[in-house]
């Protein structure tokens, strides 16, 4: 933390009197510093059609192909054994379900547990209750389930609903996809 000392190998200030060059140092040359920021345009050259734009001018795109569909990413089935028991899963998709169709629950919450029909139907239902207000007195609960096992990862099942006072009929089948059951087809009655 001395004193500055003073380089005497420095450059001498431009502003000072010219000495012939002497043979060890070299000249300063001082030049502007570039331009940094973009030049600026109008509103009409932003938004003006690139001269490459012409009757021929496609926005390059992905092409995708269904030639080579091989199924790779569509629902999978999944055996039996690497399912939950149809019977439980069937009186809790079929209370959620009726409650859905009672319009006292989302269609939303359904929707990852039905095909794409099933929850058309389930959810147009659904629209139909709240609209007409049907919704009053006791929900409606599932009470007896009977589930029967066609074919590997798949279930059918009947179950037994009470809805206002009447007994109903709720059929299901449920098909074994991507790791879960999945409500394919549904019948109520």
């Amino acid at each position: 933390m001395g004193a500055r000392r003073s380089d005497a190998r420095s450059v001498a200030p431009a502003s000072g009197p010219s000495r012939p060059p002497s043979t060890g140092a070299r000249r300063l040359r001082v030049s502007p510093i570039p331009r940094r920021e973009p030049p600026r345009i109008t509103a009409d050259e932003a938004f003006a059609t690139p001269a490459t734009a012409g009757a021929d001018y496609v926005q390059g795109v992905l092409a995708l192909s269904d030639a080579d569909d091989d199924g790779f990413f569509d629902p999978q089935p999944t055996a039996r054994q690497m399912l939950p028991h149809p019977e439980a899963f069937a009186r809790s998709i079929g209370q959620a379900l009726v409650e859905v169709m009672w319009g006292a629950r989302p269609s939303t919450q359904v929707v990852r547990w039905t095909t794409a029909d099933v929850y058309a139907v389930v959810a147009r239902r659904s629209l139909v209750a709240v609209r007409r207000g049907l919704r009053g007195g006791r929900p409606p609960v599932v009470t007896g389930a009977r589930v029967c096992e066609p074919a590997d990862g798949v279930a059918e099942a009947a179950l037994v609903v009470i809805a206002g006072g009447r007994v109903r009929a709720l059929a299901l089948r449920l098909e074994g996809l991507d790791g879960r059951w999945v409500v394919t087809e549904l019948l109520v009655g």
